[in-house]
């Protein structure tokens, strides 16, 4: 009676073998290596491009910062360019005043 087990285990250990070899043959060398190293080249350059985006984004970010400053600098020139058109105007009065106190006298 040992032996109808010792058959199905038998058969068991066969079957479990013939499944072992069948997934050992699926991972054999693949057919397409040219491909496979097409993708991973693509994968290393989809993350370069990222890390080349993200850079980028970066640079724009900071230009648009410097335009700020920029935009703030030239205001306050014009502000002070203003400022001084007032004070030359003012010193021409002045001096205008003075000029004509002078020939009154």
């Amino acid at each position: 009676m040992v032996e109808p087990e010792l058959g199905a285990a038998m058969a068991h250990l066969k079957q479990r073998i013939r499944q072992i070899r069948e997934e050992i043959d699926s991972l054999e060398e693949p057919r397409d290596v040219p491909g496979m190293i097409q993708s991973a080249n693509l994968i290393r350059s989809n993350e370069h491009l990222s890390v080349k985006d993200r850079k980028k984004s970066e640079l724009l970010a900071a230009y648009d910062e410097y335009a700020g400053q920029l935009e703030s600098l030239v205001s306050t020139v014009f502000g002070i360019r203003d400022e001084l058109k007032e004070i030359l105007k003012e010193q021409s009065a002045l001096i205008a005043r003075s000029g004509a106190s002078k020939s009154g006298d």
